[in-house]
């Protein structure tokens, strides 16, 4: 890993992101929680994690670590952004891997209604990411653009993702039917494998513009290469700032296993689950702006350790289910089930310590009680409280919960945030003894799909399929 030598008096290398546990501690909790014992069991383990990651890193079976670091494809991305500044929209299509980081930056960096925003407000086009295939959802999107105006960014790195080849069929038919087959070069950008896939023949045969996946980089660890950096640059985010943050991240350095956020996570986590069958993850923010994170991580945490089998083969059931959740929304949907139901969860808070608006309460009907203690504040105070007084409660109530805060949401401390929780991902991957970077239990549902949409070499996947039928008994009319 690199390494940066400029550490401050707490042996923190940035003040980009902190980490609170002290709600995972049995003096807080109660036996649900930990103990000095356990955070040596869990040192001694994260100890050997992060050997084993070095190990793998320094053999490059782990590029995605490398990628804050890869600031020559910059000025690529930002001249691309330049032009499509005269283009209206910028739609992606594309689905998992290929939309959820994109989404997750842009909701946390750029205004939550830039796409409504008249252009002189924006700057940017607008930036749409269509990471599905309801038929009424993609045909009211597709409806509401001029497409005259709108630069389609196709993304799949195997050029064979059904639901992304499905709308990329319907895209490229309307714009070589509305506007001529010379006007596809202007009107598609195409993210693809840089030598192999259906998709990279196309765009060999037909000279389309395209941008390369860097090979070994997975889908779910891609948002800070071409995937997500550049519709995101096109769109107005900072992507010099969102890396060098995760740049931060991974050059984290401290004796302390344990000090690391990127380990600390990844060992808690784990210890939790298997030893206290803390099987769920609720991954709650306190803000808007960071709502598609929690998505984001979902695919992370649950795609990368969710395994059936470990690394030498045995039977394995390993993971810890991430769910997402919204405060203060969630308060007033979810938080009874996370206080007084199964002890399964352990609830990850994620919070903005100053935000970027500022809405102060009137202090209007101070004659009743009842409202007046909210006239002064402002709505974020009120929203941290609301936070920190359901951290409280959790615990109280024998529920483990910890606490990451951003000083601010902005590029730096989101590129670090995401980058950690990737390296966290990875080191939870070494805990579980299982590989966080494939996804083998995804396959067989699309193998199925294959068979009964008529694909060459899935009939047999078809003909399974029929041989299952439903018993008509189980059926309700």
């Amino acid at each position: 890993m690199k390494k940066n030598s400029e550490q401050n008096a707490s042996g923190r290398l940035n003040n980009l992101l902190a980490m609170d546990y002290n709600n995972l501690m049995a003096e807080a909790v109660g036996p649900a929680g930990l103990t000095p014992d356990d955070l040596k069991t869990i040192r001694e383990v994260l100890a050997s994690a992060a050997r084993n990651v070095e190990g793998q890193y320094k053999k490059g079976l782990l590029p995605f670590m490398d990628l804050p670091f890869k600031t020559e494809d910059l000025r690529k991305f930002q001249s691309l952004a330049d032009s499509l500044k005269k283009f209206e929209n910028v739609v992606v299509l594309g689905i998992g891997g290929s939309a959820l980081g994109t989404k997750a930056v842009f909701n946390a960096l750029r205004p939550l209604n830039h796409n409504l925003l008249p252009q002189a407000k924006r700057q940017f086009p607008r930036l749409f990411v269509a990471d599905n295939i309801d038929p009424e959802g993609f045909a009211v999107l597709l409806d509401g653009l001029d497409i005259r105006k709108t630069v389609f960014n196709v993304i799949s790195k195997s050029g064979a993702t059904a639901e992304t080849m499905g709308q990329f069929l319907i895209v490229y038919d309307r714009l070589r039917h509305d506007l001529g087959k010379t006007a596809l070069k202007n009107h598609l950008l195409v993210t693809t494998d840089p030598e192999g896939g259906v998709l990279r023949k196309i765009v060999d045969a037909q000279g389309l513009n395209s941008l390369e996946v860097p090979p070994g980089v997975g889908g779910r660890f891609s948002v800070l290469t071409s995937v997500g950096l550049a519709p995101l640059a096109a769109a107005g985010v900072n992507i010099a700032e969102l890396l060098a943050g995760a740049g931060q991240a991974q050059n984290e350095q401290t004796k302390d296993v344990l000090a690391n956020p990127a380990y600390a996570f990844a060992g808690l986590n784990w210890f939790l689950t298997a030893r206290r069958k803390r099987g769920s993850l609720v991954m709650m923010p306190y803000a808007d702006s960071l709502a598609l994170v929690a998505d984001w991580f979902g695919q992370l945490w649950n795609e990368s350790l969710g395994k059936a089998v470990s690394l030498s083969g045995k039977p394995a059931a390993a993971g810890q289910t991430a769910i997402k959740a919204l405060g203060a929304t969630d308060q007033h949907s979810q938080l009874q089930l996370y206080m007084e139901g199964p002890k399964d969860k352990t609830v990850c808070f994620l919070r903005c310590e100053n935000f970027r608006t500022q809405m102060v309460i009137p202090k209007v009907f101070e004659e009743y009680p009842e409202l007046a203690y909210l006239g002064g504040h402002g709505l974020g105070e009120l929203l941290n409280f609301e936070q920190r007084g359901t951290a409280r409660a959790l615990a109280e109530n024998g529920r483990p919960n910890l606490t990451i805060t951003l000083p601010q949401v902005n590029p730096s401390a989101l590129g670090y945030l995401l980058h950690m929780l990737e390296l966290a991902t990875v080191v939870s991957g070494c805990l579980y003894k299982v590989d966080p970077l494939d996804q083998p239990g995804v396959e067989l549902g699309k193998k199925y799909t294959y068979g009964l949409m008529g694909r060459n070499g899935f009939a047999d996947f078809k003909k399974r399929y029929d041989r299952a039928k439903p018993d008509p008994r189980y059926i309700l009319p």
